[in-house]
């Protein structure tokens, strides 16, 4: 009896939404990711994205543990020279909390082709609200 590598065509694709007011974001993320690649069911398979899609609620109300919100930086670049932007994790989570999340769950996914393909898999709000009701998102518990 051989072992069964699952096919990008049959994976059965879910959708959870995560609320993540008062939660911690590292433990949060991890969570996600993992929901992400798919490592939550008996089929998960390295080499395809057998993961499902999350949708996150309350991005703004994440809570980070110790000094990070004023120690944490975050950093980009315009491309031209001179171009660096640095940004703390407290303006961050005034400006755009989204981005903190998907900074947070993108670190803990694979750095290839099957990453960025699970990470397009995630949709992060601000609010309480989402447009995916029509998917009819299951509710996923996460601990932390």
């Amino acid at each position: 009896m051989s072992t069964k590598a699952a096919k990008p065509a049959t994976v059965q694709k879910n959708w959870f939404v995560v609320d993540l007011e008062g939660k911690v974001l590292g433990r949060a993320a991890a969570q996600i990711a993992h929901v992400l690649r798919g490592k939550h069911k008996p089929i998960y398979t390295p080499h395809v994205d057998t993961g499902d899609f999350v949708v996150v609620l309350n991005a703004d109300k994440v809570k980070l543990t110790g000094n990070k919100l004023a120690a944490k930086t975050y950093y980009r670049h315009s491309g031209f020279p001179g171009g660096l932007k640095e940004i703390t994790a407290e303006k961050l989570l005034e400006k755009k909390p989204e981005e903190l999340i998907k900074a947070a769950v993108k670190g803990m996914l694979p750095k290839n082709k099957l990453g960025r393909q699970m990470f397009r898999k995630l949709k992060v709000y601000a609010g309480a609200e989402h447009p995916h009701a029509a998917q009819q998102p299951k509710n996923l518990d996460i601990q932390g």
